[in-house]
């Protein structure tokens, strides 16, 4: 049996072994925790979540709709794995995460083509291997992809977000919805006056914050902003933002609030609440007295208080080739979020085609392109098209491309239907074609 290495027991890896092993590939899954943990990790658990529960919005015409549809086509474990856990959240699909974490565990371990072996790698491998140890990657396998690349690396913070005891909330001053009335009363919500919002304001951006210790120039990724530094980018921003109160009108006054904090359930249970939108790098007291002025908070238990952490993710466009392997070494994949893609199905998405494309390889079969009008395809073309000003990039609508008579389709639902149609037409051809028994001699990919 022809044998697969990968490195690292996320999103990334996890699916990535998932994909070859039921193709009928012998994997070996390296995965260092829990013997060394990450400064974000906290379990040995295959697949565990440490930023928010959420995957996003489950509306079909939304581009994290059709990304997980084309996931859910492709047979995908993290997808399996979500529905099995998920809990209410409106109309976007969150996840407990023991339960989700567990599942993926499960079906990897009992795996009969996969054996797990826990252990750091700490050199680049001279097989064919995946590599998806993460934007947490550790420190001696930054350093021998760095002897690779060359040091080409970019970063960014990442914060996450509190997790507040249920029992806790005040609920005699909060309300239960979701925002136009989409998926019932999964959130809670905490409704703020102008008076309550500029007194929260004035102290959410006076307050003392962690500094960076390894980079004098911290970036960050706007889709996971801190929400202390979307503060600073003006006085309203946050209104239009997370605590947004569109189509949130609170059922004591029939009117929309000033401004509304949500929260959404981490179980279904419903025993802890995650503060969304709340990723967060202030000091831990700090996030106690100033999180604690929100309305039904004043006595809030944090059961997990927000962090932040650095990501690490290589500069794609310069380094990968388009089946996401390394131009200089070529026997190398990379997937998840180190490559440049941001969010769990993001990261998901470039796992699967890892192990789709290293299978291939080591079967003889020639590489087969992704479409560049499906999800998979225009986040692969984001992260490895030249770009002199690279960023990480959520799936969104503006990487797919346009229809060919966009300008004369006015409507915008029915443009994003036309567009949603082809991706998922266009991905099930190349799922037909990927799942063949087509094999040739050669696998062979030009360099750009």
């Amino acid at each position: 049996m022809k044998e697969l290495i990968v490195i690292g027991g996320g999103l990334a890896g996890s699916e990535a072994a998932w994909q070859a092993a039921k193709r009928g590939v012998g994997v070996i899954l390296y995965e260092m925790r829990p013997h060394k943990l990450t400064e974000a990790h906290k379990t040995g658990m295959f697949g565990e979540l440490v930023c928010s529960n959420s995957f996003r919005s489950n509306e079909p015409l939304s581009a994290p709709g059709l990304l997980k549809k084309e996931l859910e086509m492709a047979g995908s474990l993290i997808m399996r794995a979500a529905e099995a856990s998920k809990v209410p959240a409106g109309f976007a699909l969150a996840v407990d995460r023991k339960i989700f974490s567990e599942f993926i565990t499960e079906a990897l371990t009992s795996n009969s083509n996969i054996r797990i072996v826990k252990e750091e790698i700490k050199e680049i491998p001279d097989t064919v291997a995946i590599i998806a140890t993460g934007p947490l990657t550790s420190s001696a396998m930054a350093q021998a992809l760095g002897r690779i690349v060359g040091q080409e690396y970019l970063y960014f913070y990442d914060a996450i977000a509190p997790i507040i005891n249920a029992e806790s909330i005040d609920y005699s001053k909060v309300y239960m919805a979701s925002r136009y009335g989409k998926g019932g009363d999964d959130y809670i919500n905490c409704p703020m006056t102008k008076e309550e919002y500029e007194t929260f304001y004035n102290a959410l951006i006076e307050a003392d914050r962690v500094t960076a210790k390894e980079f004098e120039d911290e970036k960050v990724f706007e889709g996971c902003m801190p929400i202390e530094v979307m503060a600073l980018r003006g006085r309203d921003t946050m209104r239009f933002g997370p605590l947004k109160p569109v189509g949130l009108p609170d059922p004591k006054t029939n009117k929309e609030p000033y401004a509304v904090v949500q929260l959404r359930p981490e179980n279904n249970e419903r025993t802890s609440y995650n503060m969304v939108g709340f990723q967060t790098r202030l000091k831990w007291p700090e996030q106690k007295r100033v999180f604690r002025m929100i309305n039904g908070l004043e006595k809030a238990e944090f059961l997990r208080f927000g962090s932040i952490h650095r990501n690490t993710f290589i500069n794609s466009p310069i380094f990968l080739n388009r089946d996401l392997t390394l131009k200089m070494k070529q026997n190398i994949y990379l997937a998840g979020q180190i490559t440049g893609v941001e969010g769990y199905i993001e990261s998901t998405a470039m796992g699967l085609l890892a192990g789709i494309n290293a299978y291939r390889r080591l079967m003889g079969k020639d590489f087969v392109e992704v479409p560049r009008a499906t999800a998979h395809g225009s986040l692969l073309y984001h992260i490895t098209s030249l770009n002199n000003d690279f960023q990480p990039s959520n799936i969104n609508f503006g990487l797919l491309p346009a229809l060919n008579d966009n300008k004369k389709v006015r409507d915008k639902r029915l443009r994003r239907k036309m567009i949603v149609e082809m991706a998922l037409n266009e991905w099930e051809n190349y799922l037909k074609v990927v799942t063949s028994r087509n094999c040739s001699s050669r696998y062979s990919l030009k360099q750009r």
